[in-house]
């Protein structure tokens, strides 16, 4: 298939503008490396792998078995004590982009830029965008309604539209894409790449329950819920009777704290990390509290395919959306 050009393919040489989104305990190495072989770029977050020792084996693994472009997620607030240490290794090893989330980007795109890396920050509002790109981020990821974990408020189609008029660096869509046609519709508003992260939950190389697999591929975008209940920012998961009977709310005494400026720094890590080893449980073993990370695009996702099937299948039916456009007009 032809190359599809945009600002982000030629700022990282890549053959699609399509980032396999880093998933918590989801996105692996063979999913990075098949992702990145398939003409689009992998990610996954640092701290899928525990402790920074297995990061960095893991890390030398996948540069081992692919020279094409991969990305890291650093969370970037005080809950994660290891995002020092992380970036050296990346850097060490020659990773090309940087993904922030949750804080300030600041330390990683000084380090970053000082390699010749590239960082992109996910963003919920111009606020934060603003402050990215006057910190010298390479770039945003407009984290829409509908997102899979940590999604924000505004819908994708506007958010992306707004950064796009606001901002001087690219912006990148995240936000119920799992086809083409969704593709499409972002890199016509401009977006210059997509973050696709549900899409590749229903993928071969997951290693995952089953169950959690069948779900997003059973589910439709009415059974994906807002909660903040698991780390004290808004997150969309699968609604189950697990779900149901925690309520998607902080405890009232959380809440209280977390407000307490006092508290605040102390109370945030601590609700992340309870967060974490909650989603952790739910993933990597058998356990009654299914929480499954999943956005709207459940809705269209209907099989279990490779991650290489998911790429040629998104830029098929994205060539195919380009044909068909002219003759809208006409209907």
């Amino acid at each position: 298939m032809k190359k599809i050009e945009t600002p982000f393919t030629k700022m990282l040489g890549i053959q699609y503008p399509i980032i396999g989104a880093p998933m918590f305990l989801v996105s692996n190495a063979d999913m990075v490396v098949n992702i990145s072989e398939a003409g689009g770029i992998g990610t996954f977050p640092s701290l899928n792998y525990r402790p920074a020792s297995e990061y960095r084996k893991t890390l030398e693994e996948i540069k081992s078995r692919t020279k094409k472009p991969i990305g890291v997620n650093i969370i970037v607030n005080k809950s994660n004590t290891r995002a020092s240490e992380d970036i050296k290794h990346s850097l060490d090893l020659g990773v090309e982009l940087f993904i922030t989330s949750l804080g300030s980007p600041k330390e990683v795109i000084t380090a970053a830029h000082k390699n010749g890396a590239k960082v992109i920050c996910d963003v919920v509002n111009l606020e934060h965008a603003l402050k990215c790109q006057d910190m010298g981020a390479d770039g945003v990821i407009a984290v829409g309604a509908g997102a899979g974990g940590h999604a924000g408020p505004i819908s994708p189609i506007v958010l992306v539209s707004w950064l796009k008029k606001e901002l001087s660096i690219p912006v990148i869509a995240a936000g119920g894409i799992a086809d083409g046609a969704t593709m499409a519709s972002m890199l016509t508003l401009g977006a210059a790449a997509v973050s696709v992260g549900t899409r590749f939950i229903a993928c071969t190389e997951a290693k995952i329950p089953q169950d959690y697999k069948d779900a997003v591929v059973n589910a439709n975008p009415e059974d994906i819920v807002m909660t903040t209940r698991l780390s004290g920012t808004p997150a969309s998961v699968i609604r189950t009777p697990y779900i149901d009977k925690i309520g998607l709310s902080l405890p009232w005494y959380l809440k209280m704290m977390k407000e307490n400026k006092t508290l605040k720094k102390y109370v945030v890590p601590l609700i992340h990390y309870m967060g974490s080893q909650t989603l952790e449980n739910a993933v990597t073993g058998p356990t009654w509290k299914s929480v499954w990370s999943a956005g709207q695009s459940v809705g269209l996702i209907h099989d279990i395919l490779t991650c290489e099937q998911i790429i040629e299948k998104l830029v098929r039916e994205y060539e195919e959306c380009l044909i068909q456009a002219p003759r809208l007009k006409d209907n």
